[in-house]
């Protein structure tokens, strides 16, 4: 029996198959303009894997999951992160989810969503505000993360996007060493997020989405909420793994 989840997000969408209720298979593409355009791209990728066909089911969640024409179900971002995470920490703490709209937070105990905390669209504190400082620098998250570990006393502190940008393009034109901005950057993303998330209390904590191979990022996070941080590569699927779950229920 196969499960499919797909979480299909603002920047990248990701695929998880699972056979028998264990992870077989995952995937993960930009979502580039259409979200019905990328549905169809991922439909097509399962025909190919021999995933498609009668007795599959599909659960969608995501940015683009209204977009997700032959899902059986439609899933929160919230209720699927959860899930998925409760699947591969299996212990009770607090999911971060660095998204590229949004960061959420998410209290897990013995598998339950108990509440949850999300920031603005428009936050510095979002994958977003690193996807525009990055290009701004001409870097990679990769080359960010390797110069802000060189870096030091800078202080981002706006709490919206584009002001935020016109603080490090000030930087910029003072003559700020690209390892002093890059460490501004991320500290910035790792103190919002931390704002944010103490909200919930908690004393463990679990990244999820697309930072989650990033050990400088995750450092700064353990740092700015004074407790553990915990991720893994599959942590990027969480919402997927979560979705493909909750598709057979």
């Amino acid at each position: 029996m196969y499960q499919v989840g797909i979480d299909i997000g603002s920047s990248a969408a990701k695929t998880v198959v699972l056979r028998d209720g264990e992870i077989w298979k995952t995937m993960e593409m930009a979502t580039g303009f259409s979200s019905r355009k990328t549905a169809d791209e991922i439909y097509e990728w399962l025909e190919k894997e021999q995933v498609a066909g009668e007795g599959t089911r599909y659960g969608a969640t995501g940015y683009g999951r209204v977009s997700v024409p032959y899902a059986d179900k439609v899933i929160t971002e919230i209720t699927c992160h959860g899930k998925g995470a409760w699947k591969l920490f299996g212990k009770d703490g607090v999911v971060i989810d660095i998204g590229g709209q949004d960061t959420k937070g998410i209290v897990l105990k013995s598998g339950r969503v108990m509440k949850f905390v999300m920031n603005d669209k428009c936050s510095a504190g979002t994958g977003k505000f690193l996807e525009v400082m990055t290009n701004r620098l001409g870097l990679t998250q990769k080359e960010l993360s390797e110069l802000a570990s060189q870096g030091k006393d800078v202080t981002i502190s706006s709490m919206c996007t584009v002001f935020a940008e016109s603080e490090v393009i000030s930087l910029i034109g003072k003559g700020t060493s690209r390892e002093d901005i890059a460490y501004g950057v991320v500290e910035s993303v790792a103190v919002k997020v931390a704002q944010l998330i103490s909200q919930l209390g908690g004393n463990h904590y679990f990244l999820t989405g697309g930072l989650c191979e990033d050990e400088y990022v995750i450092s700064r996070l353990s740092h700015a909420l004074n407790a553990p941080v915990e991720s893994m590569p599959l942590a990027r699927y969480a919402g997927a793994i979560g979705a493909a779950l909750l598709s057979g229920e």
